[in-house]
């Protein structure tokens, strides 16, 4: 990386910071002056090792520094080519200059977020990154086993006096990392689970259905590159299509694709939440 500027400094959150970044810091330091961020720590001067993901959160490894990247609802991480113009330049708070290693322009990096429920996060290094950000993550859903899954959720019942239901389970990051709004739903669709039952009812096989249809689910989106229901593109700017294939997702009102039952649609875990009455029993 040879250059970074950083255009709203609350998105970012340095090694210094109140824990959460200063968006979510108290409302009587929000104002406060905000120190600078190392630009050594948001990959200045790095050589970039490696780009790695878990679940919903990205990193970008260098020689010198590591930084990470939440995208949130909004946010978008994107690439241009020399020469090439940003389409939307609103609301962009962070953005990379990186050149090949003979020194020619290879590019920009944008972070650009319209709605700032995404983040970035500087860190001197990659034992940093991980020890602060993805040890309190739960296994990575693209992967996770029944074993896994089922060890996962036992646990929360013994430490939660309320014993949850599996949707607000399974959006729980430090339960699971890497399933939204959208993938719940429709991985409870496939394994035939309502939204709402109760972590400690769930049988091993309803476990090992729920594990294999998460799987599922998570790799079909990918394969599609994702889901577009606003503005979501991939760092290329192209739009996914898994929206297409969306079972439950969005359709309350609609008939159920497998069954013709009229799906229903109320507020599970505080997130608005589609199902099946017939195929999820």
């Amino acid at each position: 990386m040879v250059g970074v500027t950083v255009h709203r400094r609350d998105v970012v959150t340095g090694p210094e910071d109140p824990i959460g970044g200063w968006s979510r810091a108290p409302a009587d330091r929000r104002d406060a002056p905000k120190p600078r961020v190392d630009k050594r720590f948001l990959l200045e001067g790095s050589v970039i090792e490696q780009v790695a993901r878990r679940g919903k959160q990205l990193a970008i490894f260098g020689d010198r520094a590591s930084t990470g990247i939440h995208l949130g609802m909004t946010g978008q991480f994107l690439f241009r080519a020399p020469g090439e113009r940003l389409r939307r330049r609103d609301h962009v708070h962070v953005t990379w200059r990186v050149e090949t290693p003979d020194g020619r322009p290879a590019g920009r990096l944008v972070f650009r977020d319209p709605r700032r429920f995404g983040s970035v996060s500087a860190h001197q290094s990659r034992e940093e990154l991980v020890r602060t950000r993805w040890d309190a993550l739960g296994p990575d859903a693209l992967t996770v086993s029944e074993d896994e899954l089922r060890e996962r959720l036992r646990p929360k019942l013994r430490s939660n006096a309320t014993v949850r239901n599996v949707k607000a389970a399974l959006l729980d990051q430090a339960t699971l990392a890497g399933v939204g709004n959208i993938y719940a739903d429709e991985s409870l669709f496939r394994a035939g689970i309502l939204p709402a039952r109760r972590v400690d009812r769930l049988s091993g096989d309803e476990i090992r259905r729920l594990a294999a249809s998460i799987r599922t689910v998570l790799q079909e989106a990918v394969d599609s590159g994702g889901s577009t229901l606003r503005d979501y593109v991939d760092a290329e700017g192209v739009s996914g299509s898994f929206q297409l294939r969306h079972r439950v997702y969005g359709r309350s009102g609609c008939l159920c694709i497998t069954c013709g039952e009229t799906l229903v649609g109320d507020l599970v875990a505080q997130r608005t939440t589609v199902w099946c009455p017939r195929c999820q029993r």
